[in-house]
């Protein structure tokens, strides 16, 4: 599990990450984004849902109520937020395995805590360093989130800059 630093200088940066995932985000993937309040990861995950074909009309709320959120576009979309939840019981009522294996992808905020479970492919983890500006700490928890990292940091955006640990 190597982690990968990289520096987003704003939100458009941010966004920026969002379409390099999103371009090599496959059926069954499963991402999970922590920070703190304020780091970016609504925004991140609905850049995620929009950059996989969601229409930009359609708005993307953390479902913090709701729990999940379905959205259809290149693939069928998963946003979970798990910040109110207690148990892995209560991870495994929400049947992320059943609908994976149907070719669901998963962005889960808030599910660092639960990633026995859920088995992600990707931990993304954002910190806030300035008004606008946050880091991205990406790690791979598997084959395929290597795969996606490594895709990620084929990147010659200006805007995703390598950061450094």
């Amino acid at each position: 599990m190597t982690a990968t630093p990289l520096t987003l200088a704003d939100e458009d940066a941010t966004r920026a990450l969002a379409r390099r995932l999103a371009d090599a985000l496959a059926p069954g993937d499963l991402l999970i984004l922590e920070g703190p309040l304020g780091a970016g990861k609504t925004l991140l995950a609905g850049a995620l849902v929009h950059a996989l074909g969601v229409p930009e009309e359609e708005p993307v709320q953390s479902p913090t109520f709701a729990l999940v959120h379905e959205y259809e576009g290149r693939l069928t979309v998963l946003h979970a937020d798990l910040y109110r939840l207690g148990t892995p019981e209560e991870v495994a009522e929400l049947g992320f395995d059943e609908r994976r294996e149907q070719g669901a992808t998963a962005i889960v905020e808030w599910g660092l805590r639960f990633d026995e479970e859920l088995r992600p492919d990707v931990v993304v983890a954002l910190a806030i360093t300035g008004d606008l500006s946050r880091s991205a700490m990406l790690t791979a928890r598997s084959t395929r989130g290597n795969a996606l990292v490594a895709h990620v940091l084929s990147a010659t955006a200006h805007d995703i800059a390598p950061g450094h640990e």
